[in-house]
């Protein structure tokens, strides 16, 4: 199995609804990093926001390490604006200890700030998660220590937001970042939003780069099918992950808009 590089590709392997789990699929070398990026959109990102990149001395080797595998000349914002993957550099400090976060280049964040993840452990870094301590902290360790660089693995992400902006990072509260949608509107103003993560060991440094390309499209320029499966997140998530998702304040709208699709399909 392989994922895709679009919302209309990544959404059957998305994660819609039960526990959490990490979902991985195994990629080929040629399915690693998106073959067709937008430069000038990395570029612009990267301009606007220097703070999006940050690395700790410690990181140092697996970056340079990541660089002669992409063929570029510099740093970590060099190897960054080269793909359209956001990249992190999870470091380890001695074999079995938990990796943390030793690097990062994220143009295009969702809802999260590198300043108050970076040099962390993977078990804070996803402390917002609601049930990840629980459900997935332990197993994530575990696949973590035992990943082996003749190997990558993917899985994506799905969310619902009201914004197709490639750096996702709302102000406003969630009651009013979805004031605007109803039912009848939902197609134009709701939008999915896709992040295809991969996993990757180099065997050098022994570090662990962690891949994000995002990838969103307004649910009018989605199939039924994905409507369909997007929607089934409102009843499929729990209470406390739908509320980090703000699923109370988009779910009749979305609800109600797959319905009449569905509706006009059968009809």
């Amino acid at each position: 199995m392989s994922l895709g590089f679009s919302v209309e590709a990544l959404l059957p392997d998305a994660r819609v609804s039960g526990p959490l789990r990490m979902g991985l699929v195994r990629l080929d070398e040629g399915r690693w990093l998106d073959p067709e990026p937008d430069l000038a959109a990395r570029a612009a990102g990267f301009d606007a926001h220097p703070e999006s990149v940050m690395v700790l001395p410690e990181a140092e080797a697996g970056i340079a390490e990541l660089a002669d595998l992409l063929g570029v000349k510099g740093g970590l914002e060099t190897c960054a604006r080269s793909v359209w993957e956001d990249l992190c550099v999870m470091v380890q400090d001695a074999p079995g200890q938990p990796f943390r976060l030793g690097a990062g280049a994220v143009a295009f964040p969702t809802d999260w700030r590198l300043s108050e993840k970076i040099g962390r452990p993977l078990h804070q870094v996803h402390e917002p998660i609601h049930g990840y301590a629980e459900q997935l902290a332990s197993g994530v360790d575990k696949f973590m220590n035992g990943l082996q660089s003749f190997n990558i693995f993917g899985r994506t992400n799905a969310f619902v937001v009201a914004s197709d902006d490639l750096r996702y990072m709302p102000a406003a509260a969630p009651e009013q970042r979805f004031a605007h949608v109803t039912a009848d509107n939902a197609g134009e103003t709701l939008f999915v939003r896709c992040e295809r993560e991969a996993l990757r060991r180099l065997p050098k440094s022994r570090a662990i780069v962690f891949t994000i390309g995002i990838y969103r499209r307004p649910l009018c320029q989605l199939s039924d099918a994905a409507v369909a499966r997007i929607a089934q997140s409102v009843d499929g998530f729990a209470g406390g992950e739908l509320e980090r998702r703000a699923g109370p304040h988009y779910a009749a709208a979305l609800t109600a808009y797959a319905a009449r699709r569905a509706q006009a399909k059968a009809a």
